[in-house]
């Protein structure tokens, strides 16, 4: 799980460099908020619907009338013998039907989100815990090609991935609580990246792990659902 203390902000993107404000002993950890997109369109609200019958039937009323010769031939266009049988693919799918939360065809109008279960940093080594893929930053390099890293350990590579920006969007501030006063302070920086033109991923080097969507995100991090709430628009 993610450890935090008061200290939760979001950043605006400023660059890409390495220069962070820290101390020498306080770690810096890259963490990579790997989402899928909405497959399909949302349902419309049923206000919004009930709102654009009652505006489509006003429109009606005043709407132009056209002689029964030109109505008739705009209906004849483009007649012909053939016929298009047209059944669109189900909203829901198996994978809803039976709340498999490894796959990605799943909640197709929602966004997903990748978690992962397995040793976390400021965690201890022997309590696997659920985390979003992360890395620890080490010098020399940019905390974007951390993250960039991090991803591809998880995924194999970035093929099927776009990194949205070159700076991180949030971060934490990560102290010692009373229960674990032992583990060291850091901080975790997050980084968006995006799936593309894929619906599967062959995960690696960790226990397990799933594809959420917010609310069932908030499963996993209940004492963290305020600054979740604030970092993930969906």
């Amino acid at each position: 799980m993610l450890r935090s203390s008061s200290a939760l902000r979001l950043l605006t993107p400023r660059g890409s460099g390495s220069a962070f404000c820290t101390s020498a002993s306080e770690k810096i950890v890259a963490a990579v908020l790997f989402e899928r997109l909405p497959v399909v369109i949302p349902k419309i609200h049923p206000a919004v619907y009930a709102f654009q019958e009652f505006s489509f039937r006003w429109r009606q009323q005043y709407r132009r009338q056209y002689p029964d010769e030109v109505l008739g031939k705009s209906d004849a266009r483009g007649r012909g013998d053939y016929q298009i049988d047209y059944v669109p693919a189900p909203r829901i799918t198996e994978a809803d039907k039976t709340n498999d939360r490894k796959s990605l065809q799943r909640a197709l109008d929602r966004r997903l989100y990748l978690l992962l279960y397995g040793t976390s940093y400021g965690m201890p080594p022997d309590k696997p815990v659920w985390h979003f893929p992360e890395k620890v930053y080490e010098n020399g390099e940019t905390l974007r090609l951390c993250a960039e890293s991090a991803l591809t350990s998880v995924l194999g590579d970035l093929s099927h991935t776009y990194f949205v920006g070159n700076a991180p969007f949030a971060h934490m501030v990560i102290n010692p609580t009373e229960s674990e006063p032992g583990l060291p302070d850091f901080k975790r920086f997050f980084f968006k990246s995006q799936v593309i033109a894929t619906n599967k991923f062959n995960i690696r080097k960790c226990e397990d792990h799933v594809w959420v969507t917010k609310d069932e995100l908030m499963e996993y991090f209940p004492e963290q659902a305020p600054f979740l709430n604030k970092m993930i628009i969906s």
